[in-house]
């Protein structure tokens, strides 16, 4: 049993990290035997993970990349995976390329260097998807290519272009695109090969190539995709309720949660990462309420740290009671309810895709936050003002030793934009209600 749980543990943590199960049956776990010792190491002939790229692969993209004339560095979970921000970082400033993040890679390169041009995919930004779809050369760093990221593949697949592929994981490479250049390799082993070979080679990209792609980028930037409306003064809108907190906390040792609907697009979008390993949700997995019990464990783990969970009426009530486990390990975590009233990424598809028939994604039966996490022993703030917004962030904030519940009253017809429609490509995107 010993043995079989450190190969458990070894696989789970190993190659491209995932769970394991190790179904023990009771005849197993009721008997008793001679405890011989946890072992120390674990060979596998079955499973043995790739660390070291193959170098005549990293050389030819090396070749390709410094040949482009529209480069793209699109990165995904893998680098984050792998510890290899530092790696990427030095690339992309090494290249001058512009680079792009998933929705489980964001941190991995400074959201706020002008290198950065946003979330790609679904809710990415109008200059991530563009240039996701009109460049020549793309280096994709440990991610997927999954339908978020480029929508429908016949679409992508329209326009030609390169792709060097680093994975660890070779069952992720050429499943759903063609791949020109596959390397399967640990991403942070990869990447350093493949800066002491630019070093070595001394050579540099094609800098008036390079000029004239910026330009084009900078044109999809003055697009200004991610801009909305305050609308009137009485309604909070939920993208000034995330943005207010990154202007608050973006000095500060913070970590942020969500849990799966619009508020978690948001978060993404207007929460700028500039530090890997900030923002913990489940990607595309729907795992409503997840936020809380995300939050709880990085304040165990980082209890000086500011733990914020990012959520919404409807995810939050999936796991409300872990507000009891809250109290009871003494985990101090501030949670940001973007109350609209509505499970609002359900409401948008209806309203999108429906002609407004809403159906069963409308709130009529809510409880009291306020009341329910006083009852609980918390603290509880209901905020229905735009102005009472940064207030009640800060005052959340004094209370460094409380969980405090923060019910922000916003905006229930707000949708989040920008948005490529199922089936659509990936540049095919609605910027804003007069798209509809």
């Amino acid at each position: 049993m010993a043995d079989i749980l450190k190969k458990a543990f070894h696989i789970a943590r190993s190659g491209r990290p995932g769970p394991v199960v190790v179904d023990i049956p009771k005849d197993v776990s009721f008997n008793k035997t001679a405890y011989t010792g946890y072992p120390q190491s674990v060979e596998m002939r079955s499973y043995n993970p790739v660390r070291k790229g193959h170098g005549g692969q990293i050389r030819k993209a090396l070749q390709l990349l410094l040949a482009a004339k529209r480069p793209y560095i699109y990165t995904g979970g893998g680098v984050l995976l792998s510890n290899a921000s530092q790696e990427l970082r030095t690339l992309v400033d090494m290249l001058g390329y512009p680079c792009t993040n998933t929705l489980m890679g964001l941190g991995a390169y400074p959201a706020s260097d002008k290198k950065f041009l946003g979330m790609l995919g679904m809710h990415g930004t109008y200059e991530a998807n563009n240039a996701m779809q009109n460049c020549d050369v793309l280096l994709a760093v440990g991610a997927r290519f999954d339908d978020r990221v480029i929508g429908n593949p016949k679409h992508f697949a329209q326009n030609e272009r390169k792709i060097i592929h680093i994975d660890i994981d070779p069952s992720s490479i050429s499943k759903r695109v063609r791949v020109d250049i596959p390397i399967v390799g640990d991403v942070k082993d990869v990447l350093t090969e493949l800066i002491a070979m630019i070093k070595e080679s001394g050579l540099k990209p094609d800098a008036d190539a390079l000029g004239g792609w910026w330009d084009t980028i900078e044109g999809w930037r003055k697009r200004d995709c991610m801009k909305y409306s305050m609308g009137s003064s009485d309604v909070i809108k939920p993208q000034y309720v995330v943005e207010t907190l990154w202007n608050m906390t973006k000095d500060a040792d913070t970590y942020i949660t969500s849990d799966v609907g619009q508020h978690q697009m948001w978060a993404a979008q207007y929460y700028k990462f500039d530090e890997p390993r900030r923002w913990i949700n489940s990607g595309g997995l729907g795992t409503m309420g997840v936020g809380i019990p995300y939050a709880m464990g990085i304040k165990l783990a980082k209890p000086e740290s500011e733990v914020f969970c990012i959520t919404g009426e409807g995810s939050v009530q999936m796991c409300i009671q872990e507000l009891s486990t809250c109290l009871q390990y003494n985990t101090p975590i501030k949670i940001v309810s973007l109350n609209n009233r509505y499970l609002g990424m359900v409401r948008q598809w209806q309203e999108i895709d429906y002609e407004g028939r809403y159906s069963h994604s409308y709130m009529d039966a809510l409880p009291n936050f306020v009341k329910l996490a006083e009852a609980y022993g918390h603290v509880g703030m209901l905020i229905e003002k735009p102005q009472d917004v940064e207030p009640a962030l800060r005052e959340a904030r004094k209370l460094k030793d409380r969980t405090v519940f923060m019910d922000f009253r916003t905006d229930p017809t707000e949708n989040v934009f920008p948005m490529v429609k199922a089936g659509k490509g990936i540049n095919e995107m609605l910027l804003g209600s007069e798209d509809l």
